[in-house]
């Protein structure tokens, strides 16, 4: 499990941004689109930090079942409204930290797993809650996993002069992201990758990778974000 106090700092967090957060997330990624219309129509999907459904939604109305898990209770709140307000019968929310699912082994045909690894302290979780990706999966099981780069255009010249001056203090790859929307001040956790330290997490897990995409989402020069598709 993550250390407690980190855990219940995260909740704190998540929950504080959840409706400014909701307000800017309303469109799906291409590459989980593409991944979700993939799945099979009898498919069981998870969500992994689902945040406030814009995924899920789409996984619920392409699969038999989707299950969406969140540290926030806030969002999935809002997850629950958007789900009673489209009559929705086939989705099922979990608040959870992400290294410890209450899921059963090899119950689950797909996982969706975008922009929440990063938010995970410590590589020793991370690599765990790669396992519980693994763990949940069926036989030939697969995943679509995402994480930020550490490399992209708006941290690069930052963590280019930390890797000179505070080399070893915390875990290469950490900062502080904060939450500026709607008046507010908030610093998230998270802890950017480079493609080789993403790719060797996987493996670690135990998970074999697939495909492996490096995407501009917003930055224009370096890419911001790792995609991998993973399979037990």
């Amino acid at each position: 499990m993550m250390a407690e106090d980190f855990s219940k700092k995260s909740q704190t967090t998540w929950d504080t941004i959840a409706q400014s957060f909701d307000t800017t997330r309303k469109k799906p990624w291409k590459q989980c689109v593409e991944f979700i219309n993939k799945c099979a129509k009898s498919d069981t999907i998870v969500d992994i930090g689902c945040g406030n459904g814009r995924h899920l939604l789409l996984c619920a109305a392409n699969c038999k079942k989707a299950i969406g898990i969140d540290i926030s209770n806030e969002l999935l709140k809002i997850v629950k409204n958007k789900v009673l307000e489209n009559k929705i019968d086939n989705v099922f929310l979990l608040q959870s930290d992400l290294v410890n699912l209450s899921i059963k082994d090899k119950s689950v045909d797909s996982v969706l797993f975008i922009a929440s690894l990063h938010n995970v302290k410590e590589r020793k979780n991370r690599v765990k809650a790669l396992r519980e990706v693994r763990r949940i999966l069926k036989k030939d099981g697969r995943g679509l996993i995402s994480v930020w780069s550490r490399w992209q255009d708006k941290y690069r010249k930052m963590f280019f002069k930390k890797w000179f001056t505070s080399f070893g203090k915390n875990e290469f790859g950490d900062i502080d992201i904060f939450w500026r929307q709607n008046g507010l001040n908030i610093p998230r956790y998270y802890h950017l990758y480079s493609k080789r330290e993403f790719k060797n997490d996987i493996i670690e897990a135990g998970l074999s990778i697939i495909e492996f995409r490096s995407e501009k989402i917003i930055s224009k020069k370096y890419p911001d974000n790792f995609f991998a598709i993973v399979q037990r």
